[in-house]
C-alpha cells in the first residue's frame, strides 16, 4: 500500500490510544487472532493517528504456539492490567487442556476490576469456565455449540457470528472476528472509518450479530426443495427425542412413501439414515468436547441403550465410542474442543 486512502490530516492533538490485551492461549487459532488485530492496524493506518494499541499477553509471559504451529513471542505475562483495556481471549484446539486455573484467575480479578472481556473462536469457552458469561448471551463455533450447551447451562448460547452482551464478547472464530472490531471502530471513530478498514480488507459484507454462522440448509446441502429444507430442520432440532419418518412427512403435509422419495432423489439415502447421520455426528462431538458418560451422550442423541448407540456409532465411524474417546487422550483433559476454525 502506498498512501492510506482519505487519510485524515495530523493534528497537534494527542489521542491516548485504547489498548488490548490478546491473550494467546496455547494452540490458539490464527486466523481469529489476525482477523481481530488487522482491523486495528488499519484503523490507525486509515486515521493517521494511533487510535488503538495492542500487548499480546500469556501464560508464561515470553512465546506460545499457535494450532498451525507458528511461534509468536509474548510482550508480557498475566500481569494486573489498567482499567480501560480491553482483554480479547484467543482460543483454538484443546481448549479445556489450555484453559489453566492461572488463566481462570487471572480473568476472573482483572473482570472484577471492570475490564472488557472477549472470548474470540473458542475463548468463549474460557470465559464461561471462569463464570464470565453466567446469565449472558455469548456464542461459540457452531461444531462447538454442543459441548458448549451441556457445560454451560447458565449461559445464554446464541448461532450469531458474534455477540456483545454488556463488556462481555464473543465470537464464532474465522473472520468473524473482523466483524466484532469494525463494530467496536464503528463505535469508537464513526461507520466511515470502519467502511474504509472493511475495504481495505476486501470484506464486503460487514455482518451484524443479527447474522447466523451457517449457511442456509439449501446451500450446505446443494438442493433447494422448501420441503426437504424444512424436514432437515426439524431433525437438526429434535436430535435427543428423534421424530418418526411418519411425523415428519405429516408436519410438511406429504405422506411417508413421498419423504423417503425426496430424501432418495436429492440425497441418495433414506430419511432414516440421514437423521441417524446427524445423531451420530452430535454425539461425536459430545464424546470430543465434553466429559459426559457414554450412556449420557447416547440418551442425549436418541439412542435408547449403550449397546444399540455402540453398534450405530461404529457402523458409521468404523470405532467404538469408548475408542473414539481414548484416542482424545482418556482423561478429562483431553477431552477439549477439537475443532477451531
Amino acid at each position: 500500500m502506498s498512501s492510506p486512502p482519505n487519510r485524515a490530516t495530523k493534528t497537534a492533538t494527542k489521542i491516548e490510544p485504547k489498548r488490548f490485551i490478546f491473550v494467546l492461549l496455547e494452540k490458539f487459532t490464527l486466523l481469529s487472532f489476525s482477523c481481530a488485530i488487522e482491523p486495528l492496524r488499519l484503523a490507525n493506518y486509515v486515521s493517521g493517528k494511533e487510535l488503538y494499541s495492542w500487548k499480546l499477553a500469556g501464560e508464561s509471559g515470553k512465546e506460545v504456539a499457535c494450532s498451525n504451529g507458528a511461534t509468536f513471542r509474548l510482550d508480557m505475562g498475566l500481569e494486573e492490567l489498567d482499567r480501560e483495556d480491553v482483554i480479547l481471549v484467543c482460543g483454538g484446539l484443546d481448549i479445556s487442556r489450555t484453559t489453566t486455573k492461572s488463566v481462570l484467575n487471572w480473568l476472573r480479578r482483572e473482570a472484577r476490576r471492570g475490564n472488557p472481556v472477549a472470548g474470540l473462536c473458542t475463548g468463549a469457552h474460557t470465559l464461561a469456565k471462569a463464570g464470565l458469561l453466567d446469565g449472558k448471551r455469548a456464542t461459540i463455533h457452531w461444531e462447538n455449540q454442543d459441548g458448549f450447551l451441556e457445560e454451560f447451562e447458565q449461559v445464554k448460547l446464541t448461532k450469531s457470528v458474534f455477540v456483545v452482551d454488556g463488556n462481555r464478547m464473543t465470537t464464532a472464530g474465522g473472520t468473524s472476528s473482523i466483524d466484532l472490531m469494525l463494530k467496536i471502530i464503528t463505535a469508537d471513530h464513526g461507520n466511515d472509518l470502519a467502511n474504509t478498514v472493511a475495504d481495505l480488507l476486501i470484506y464486503s459484507t460487514i455482518r451484524t450479530d443479527q447474522d447466523t454462522q451457517r449457511l442456509s440448509i439449501p446451500t450446505r446441502i446443494g438442493v433447494r426443495h422448501p420441503k426437504l429444507s424444512q424436514v432437515i430442520q426439524m431433525m437438526e432440532a429434535n436430535i435427543e427425542d428423534p421424530l418418526s419418518p411418519a411425523d415428519l412427512a405429516d408436519q410438511v403435509g406429504m405422506s411417508t412413501r413421498q419423504l423417503e422419495r425426496l430424501f432418495r432423489r436429492y440425497l441418495n439415502r433414506s430419511p432414516k439414515r440421514y437423521y441417524m447421520e446427524l445423531r451420530l455426528q452430535k454425539a461425536r462431538n459430545l464424546l470430543m468436547q465434553t466429559d459426559m458418560s457414554v450412556i449420557n451422550v447416547a440418551l442425549a442423541c436418541g439412542f435408547a441403550s449403550p449397546s444399540h448407540f455402540s453398534k450405530c456409532y461404529r457402523s458409521h465411524y468404523n470405532t467404538t465410542p469408548y475408542r473414539e474417546r481414548g484416542t482424545q487422550g482418556g482423561t478429562p483433559s483431553g477431552h477439549g474442543i477439537r475443532l477451531s476454525i
